[in-house]
Parts: structure tokens; sequence; C-alpha cells
């Protein structure tokens, strides 16, 4: 790291109203203090932030691109501005939806934001389809009178930033402490011998639920050196097919024409041996 490509000596990381997730941003001194208001520009423009972080020099950090700078210390006026910007911005929604329904545009608004100078406003959306909106954006202009970033989002993000109740009955993990989205598969499910019910499995984004993740290396390790269900196997010189496996109890269900056997797995596979080179099929979303 050279002090051309960072020439700030000090970096913190500054969290955004509505976002779990922090960013780095230079600045000239140490003197900030967590949960101070500060101004940043940003790829959007000029916003206000929170500062999340005590200083940390740059040259002791790993920062792989550019920093934005902290502008300054966020001033009451800046506070006052911002919050007037987030009434105003209220305000531009009803405009905005009100020239969607005009314009029939197959599209779903989400969210309006001004940037703190009030020079732009960032419109987010969700459409299925690619949506021309060189006609919402004259009506938009003036009725706004500042320039116009329309941003389109997918199903996830539009559930992070609304938010909701899970079926587990918590805040979805999206919109309360994730900052990124991990990759889900259906093999997650099928690790923890879930019924394969995609409703059921889908959050409130219509994608598999992100928490299929968290006990999932846990349930790999205790699947090693088990069959799969419906597998045949050997059990004291008898052909049996496996038909329940309970990996929290490490018991399985034994079943043939003539019996059903219920045992731990020490015993129910002591002559079982694992297949090897088997290729298991990787569903994303």
């Amino acid at each position: 790291m050279t002090e051309t490509s960072h020439p700030y000596p000090y970096v913190y990381a500054v969290r955004f109203e509505g976002n779990k997730k922090a960013y780095s941003f230079g600045f000239s001194d140490a003197t900030l203090a967590v949960n101070d208001a500060v101004v940043v520009e940003t790829s959007r423009g000029v916003e206000l932030g929170t500062v999340v972080t005590p200083a940390h020099e740059t040259a002791n950090v790993n920062i792989p691109s550019e920093l934005k700078p902290i502008l300054r210390k966020a001033s009451p006026s800046d506070i006052n501005r911002h919050h007037s910007n987030a009434e105003a911005a209220k305000e531009a929604v009803k405009i905005i939806e009100a020239d969607i329904k005009k314009l029939k545009l197959n599209m779903t608004l989400v969210s309006a934001d001004y940037t703190l100078d009030r020079s732009k406003i960032v419109v987010v959306y969700v459409a299925d389809e690619r949506v021309d909106f060189r006609d919402l954006l004259k009506e938009l202009a003036g009725h706004l009178h500042c320039r116009i970033e329309l941003r389109q989002i997918g199903p996830r993000d539009k559930a992070k930033v609304i938010g909701g109740i899970g079926t587990c009955g918590q805040e979805t993990c999206c919109s309360r402490f994730k900052s990124d989205f991990d990759v889900i598969s259906i093999n997650m499910a099928k690790n923890q011998n879930l019924a394969l019910n995609i409703q059921k499995l889908s959050g409130q984004c219509g994608k598999l639920m992100c928490c299929l993740k968290y006990e999932d290396e846990n349930y790999k390790c205790m699947k090693e050196g088990c069959p799969k269900m419906n597998e045949q196997i050997d059990y004291n010189g008898k052909r049996y097919r496996v038909t329940s496996i309970n990996l929290l109890t490490r018991q399985a269900k034994l079943e043939n024409r003539e019996e059903s056997l219920f045992l731990g797995f020490d015993e129910a596979f002591k002559d079982y041996t694992p297949r090897t080179n088997e290729k298991t099929e990787e569903l994303s979303k």
C-alpha cells in the first residue's frame, strides 16, 4: 500500500442509515469517535453516515480499492438537512408512484433517497423485465428538479430493504444483521434431512432461506460415514434399506420385507463402507 494510492493517513468504517454493511473512508486525522455523524463522499454523491469503528492507520489496513473521503464531521445543520431530506423523500415517493401508475410501467418502487445536498435522488425499484423509463425520467425531472438515478435491484435486496418477520418468528436475517448474501443450495436442505418443499424452504424473497447455511457444516460432519436415505446396506448378514436417519440422536431405521430395526449409528452401520467418487448435484439459488 502506498501513500499515492491512499492519501489519507487514517481510515474509518462508516455505516449508513438502513444499511447493515459498513464501508471504509479516509480522513486526515484520528479525532473522530465512534457514533460521530460524518459527511462523506460516496459513489452516489454526498451523504450522511455514522462512524462505527475507531481510527486505524491506513498503512496498517488492507484496502483493495481507492478510498473515498470523509469530508467533515457533521454539523447540526447537516443533521437537520438529513432529516428534512427524509421528509422530502416521502413526498417524492408519492410523486414517483403516481408517475409509474400514469405511464403504466411494470415496475415496483422500493425506496427513494436524496443525497445530502439534494442535488440527486436515488430511486430504487424492482422489475421482472427490462423497463423503458425514458418517459418516467422526463416526468420526474419536471416534478423533482434534480438529477435522478434509477437503480434496479433483485428480490433478495428488496426483502432486505423492506424487512419483515420470518417463519422463525424473528426479524429476517438480511434486514437484521446480514451485510452480504451467501450462496445457498438445495443440498444444504438435503444435508439436514429436510423435506424438499421449496415453498417452505423459501424466504420472503422467494429464494432459499439464508439460515439453511448456518448449520450446514455441522450436518456435513455428522453425515460423514453414513449411507444415503433409501440406500441398500448389509447388517448381520441380511440386506436392509435405510428408511430414516436422525442425525441429532444418531439413530437409523433399517427395513426389509421381514422386519424393521431402530439402531444407533455405530451398530447399524458397523458393516457399511461408504462409496467413493460419488457425484452430487449442487443446485444454487
